[in-house]
């Protein structure tokens, strides 16, 4: 029986030291970005930031992408 999205996260959250990495990562980029967003203002440096929180959480995004695809891959192949 195929996993959903949120399966395949919480089982590679457990298994996967890579993935758990890379999740850590990016809720702690979003969890920044939520505080900057809370600013009424921000500075042209707290812009910057923004822009290259915005970016790293994308590519972390992207990374944990690619490992549910490899999983999920890796689990048809062996069908």
């Amino acid at each position: 029986m195929a996993m959903d999205l949120q399966e395949v996260k919480n089982h590679l959250m457990a298994t996967d030291e890579e993935f758990s990495r890379l999740a850590r990562e990016h809720f702690n980029y979003e969890w920044q970005l939520e505080q900057l967003s809370s600013r009424p203002y921000l500075t042209d440096a707290e812009r910057i930031e923004e822009i290259n929180l915005k970016k790293r959480k994308l590519y972390l995004k992207d990374q944990m992408e690619r490992r549910i695809q490899q999983y999920k891959n890796a689990g048809q192949a062996t069908r």
